[in-house]
């Protein structure tokens, strides 16, 4: 077995490691469903270009519930000229300052656009409140303003759809201890994460206050098991196209024209500084 392969397989075993037992999808069928659905992804950017829709897409979750991997899942195949994902920085003083959706407004989707939040106005119905970044009443303020709020993104005719998604407290645990050992993943861990971990039932009753007051019938809360992160992937992929009311378009077959002859052109020796091929 060569090295890369010892790799992939170490890869695929982590993986499946804590991939949900037996809910958990193999790699194989796994990539042949994304397949298909990535193929219906780029049907509806299609649509979105043509119609002149608008889709804003909220994910929110547990920490290390796999929102990135989602995401990535939904983009890696569109256009990210069309599929823009938002995952905005602490604010600013001037920020700080502003009524607290303001900063992600301008961010909103213009006709033809998805709009994806990796994480967004919800931040200040978990972390910062569960972190004491704001008071009880700032909090209780955007609790009862948001839902009217985002009645009025819809009503401007964007397409909101909100995810939460949702692991328990031992497959949290495997997660963040494999970005620990991990090179690739250590990037993922701050001291906030850590001090967050141990808060998890802070951040229960902060979930649940966020549902009571934000779960309306414009904007409803659909919540993603995601102990399995290949199967959440092809679930909330499949919903939210469902939700999406786009028509694949026509297929028209595609015929390469003939390249130009070279005619004078001689090629010239360009490439003063090349990259070094590793062995």
């Amino acid at each position: 077995m060569s090295d890369k392969e010892r790799r992939t397989s170490k890869q695929d075993a982590g993986t499946a490691a804590t991939d949900g037992g037996a809910e958990a999808l193999s790699r194989k069928d796994y990539e042949h469903r994304l397949e298909k659905l990535q193929g219906e992804l780029v049907a509806m950017q299609e649509w979105l270009k043509r119609s002149g829709a608008k889709v804003c897409v909220i994910f929110e979750g547990r920490d290390a519930a796999g929102k990135g991997g989602v995401i990535k899942a939904i983009t890696e195949r569109v256009s990210p000229r069309v599929f823009r994902v938002i995952a905005l920085p602490p604010p600013t003083e001037r920020e700080k300052s502003q009524m607290f959706v303001q900063r992600y407004l301008p961010h909103l989707p213009a006709a033809g656009e998805m709009v994806i939040f990796d994480r967004s106005w919800y931040n200040r119905a978990g972390v910062e409140r569960v972190m004491g970044f704001c008071t009880e009443d700032e909090c209780e303020r955007f609790l009862s303003s948001v839902a009217g709020v985002e009645k009025a993104m819809v009503e401007s005719g964007i397409i909101l759809v909100k995810y939460w998604l949702e692991v328990d407290q031992d497959e949290q645990t495997r997660r963040i201890r494999s970005r620990i050992d991990d090179p690739r993943k250590i990037w993922k861990l701050s001291p906030m994460d850590l001090l967050s971990y141990s808060r998890w039932y802070d951040y229960s009753r902060a979930r649940d206050a966020m549902f009571m007051a934000s779960d309306s019938e414009w904007a409803p809360w659909y919540v993603a098991d995601s102990h399995s992160k290949r199967r959440v992937r092809i679930d909330i992929i499949t919903h939210l196209l469902s939700l999406i009311p786009y028509e694949p378009l026509p297929h028209h077959k595609i015929k390469l024209p003939k390249r130009q002859k070279p005619g004078d052109y001689v090629e010239i020796e360009y490439a003063r500084h090349r990259v070094p091929q590793v062995a």
